[in-house]
């Protein structure tokens, strides 16, 4: 019996990675969005938000630096997967990293967003000749266009995760109903995702937290699988030696 498409120690390694690293990234947006940045805006106020962004400049300052993080670990994890998975089929693998380093890059403008922002409320001189309102309605504005990033970014992010959930199942080193569900559950988000952007109003029936908290559980499911479990071994096939 000779084992087909074996997995190499370089595969396994790179899922360990994988597995590392989509936590850190998932740990990095949770502490940067939820525990650093969301308490500093005030929903409807821009006064206040620009105050608080002034009062805890700090907190603000490395909430950029996790998304800059984030931009970093994902590059990481899209190189690991895209070793694991290219042996399955090399062009889908390729697509699926370029579009998770398009996400990648939109991040990367949210965090220039976010600093110019920090520039419209700060104390520059060149900015005096502006009234202070305006200049906090503009600051609130720039940083609100960082979710617009994500938005935009969401069906690339969303359409790579459909595309590995396949290669997954093709590949049977995860368990397939896992592949199943992260299929489903990232071409729920593409779908969503593109529904958003031309219909905004999509939102009120449909919470967007409900476009991608499935595709999240996946991702965090296979995280922990990929760290524990590692590859699953492929079937082998009985090979007819020739005499």
């Amino acid at each position: 019996m000779i084992t087909a498409s074996a997995i190499t120690i370089e595969q396994q390694r790179a899922a360990r990675v994988s597995g590392v690293t989509a936590l850190l990234a998932m740990a990095i947006v949770v502490f940067g969005n939820y525990v650093l940045l969301n308490p500093l805006i005030v929903p409807g106020k821009a006064a206040e938000t620009a105050q608080n962004i002034l009062t805890h400049e700090r907190a603000f300052r490395l909430t950029v630096v996790c998304f800059l993080s984030y931009s970093l670990v994902s590059v990481i994890l899209l190189s690991a997967l895209y070793v694991i998975l290219k042996p399955v089929n090399r062009g889908l693998a390729l697509v699926s990293a370029l579009c998770r380093l398009i996400f990648a890059i939109l991040w990367l403008l949210g965090c220039l967003q976010m600093l110019e922002a920090l520039r419209l409320i700060g104390h520059s001189n060149y900015l005096q000749v502006f009234e202070t309102d305006r200049l906090q309605v503009l600051a609130r504005a720039t940083i609100a266009g960082t979710f617009d990033d994500y938005y935009v970014g969401l069906p690339f992010f969303s359409l790579a995760l459909t595309i590995c959930g396949y290669l997954w199942l093709k590949s049977n080193y995860i368990p397939r109903w896992l592949s199943w569900f992260g299929i489903v559950s990232s071409g729920w988000c593409v779908v969503c995702a593109f529904v958003y952007l031309l219909f905004p109003g999509f939102a009120k029936p449909v919470d967007p937290y409900w476009f991608d908290s499935p595709m999240a559980i996946f991702e965090l499911i296979l995280s922990f699988w990929l760290l524990i479990k590692g590859l699953n071994s492929p079937p082998t096939a009985p090979v007819t030696a020739r005499t």
